[in-house]
């Protein structure tokens, strides 16, 4: 997961502005990517509680980049942040044990209150037995 990242990274690493006066020569650069791999990381573990993962990016780091190239900034993060989502839907449990190192997890928990152990369905993050909690959250969205 964290090509898409780097990839991000890369791509605005020139067009970065100039840290202020006082501060470390790459501290802008480290502010940007550890910005980068905080979104990707969190798109690979918490996938159904991020809502909008570019939008999210862009705002963490449009202050390092010049107005002339807030264009530019923009559509980079949506195309590799679209990509990333993309990989994510195709392959959600190999992006997730990339970032973690551990499989993923049901997000139910059990009667005696530890969390399910059992994989996760890739489309909503419940275990086949807990199925009918995801069908309960859609009614309440709905609802709402």
């Amino acid at each position: 997961m964290y090509q898409f990242s780097r990839a991000i990274y890369r791509e605005l690493a020139p067009h970065i502005l100039p840290p202020a006066h006082g501060a470390s020569v790459g501290a802008n650069h480290e502010h940007v990517l550890h910005a980068c791999e905080a979104v990707v990381e969190r798109m690979a573990t918490d996938r159904h509680y991020f809502a909008y993962p570019a939008r999210t990016l862009y705002c963490d780091v449009r202050s390092y980049f010049a107005m002339s190239e807030q264009g530019h900034v923009h559509r980079v993060v949506n195309r590799y942040i679209g990509y990333a989502q993309r990989f994510l839907v195709e392959n959600p449990v190999a992006a997730y044990t990339s970032v973690s190192g551990q499989p993923p997890q049901c997000r139910a928990t059990t009667r005696k209150g530890s969390a399910c152990q059992r994989v996760p369905l890739a489309h909503n993050g419940y275990c086949p037995s807990h199925q009918h909690l995801a069908e309960t959250e859609d009614r309440e969205l709905a609802a709402a």
